[in-house]
């Protein structure tokens, strides 16, 4: 028996199939742009679980402990939320030293050494608030690395110029004798616990690679 030809594809058809692939790679685009936008602009879509913390907390942690260092927070609006992250695997005291929640201007300048004159000029939300709590948590405790919060959670707070969801952070290191502190501004979207949830995220992804 003669052997069976295959149909060949008409070029109409060819091209129908050609535009359909080309009209689906579009979409996959637009979607892949579409994910990478939200992430990048902090959507409220895209919430932080309470285990992806944890398993983020563990990863520092075990970096912490393998470099042999310790870190302290300094926690204003999380509430002790990076505290709880770092803590919750255990062994967690090979690592963490000790967590202050200074949520009020007095416990920042009583607990941390914050001078009034910082918070009096530039409110509790600023760049050189976070760098003198990070400072005080590392110079009040044994810790070779402090991390330090303060933003506005919302829904209430916000002043001129810093909206709900303006959070600075601060990470402090010994260099020598003397304390290098680096900060980052950040502006979350989302209610009141997504941007708490972010901030301990950020703080948290902040210490990744200064646990070395």
């Amino acid at each position: 028996m003669p052997a069976q030809q295959k149909p060949e594809i008409g070029a109409d058809r060819l091209d129908r199939i050609t535009i359909k692939m080309r009209q689906l790679c579009c979409i996959m685009g637009i979607i892949s742009f579409d994910i990478r936008l939200c992430r990048r602009l902090d959507y409220p879509q895209m919430p932080e679980s309470d285990a992806k913390l944890k398993l983020l907390g563990a990863r520092v942690g075990q970096r912490l402990l393998k470099a042999q260092r310790c870190v302290a927070t300094a926690e204003s609006c999380t509430g002790g939320w990076i505290a709880k992250a770092l803590t919750d695997t255990a062994g967690s005291s090979q690592w963490f030293s000790e967590g202050f929640v200074t949520y009020s201007n007095e416990s920042k300048t009583r607990r941390l050494g914050v001078p009034r004159a910082i918070l009096d000029k530039n409110g509790a939300v600023s760049e050189q608030t976070v760098r003198a709590m990070a400072s005080g948590a590392l110079r009040r405790t044994k810790a070779q690395i402090a991390v330090a919060v303060t933003g506005i959670a919302g829904p209430d707070g916000a002043v001129p110029g810093k909206p709900v969801g303006t959070v600075w952070l601060g990470w402090a290191t010994w260099y020598g004798v003397a304390v290098r502190v680096t900060t980052q501004l950040r502006h979350f979207r989302g209610d009141r616990d997504a941007v708490r949830r972010k901030t301990v995220r950020a703080a948290l992804e902040g210490l990744r690679p200064r646990s070395r």
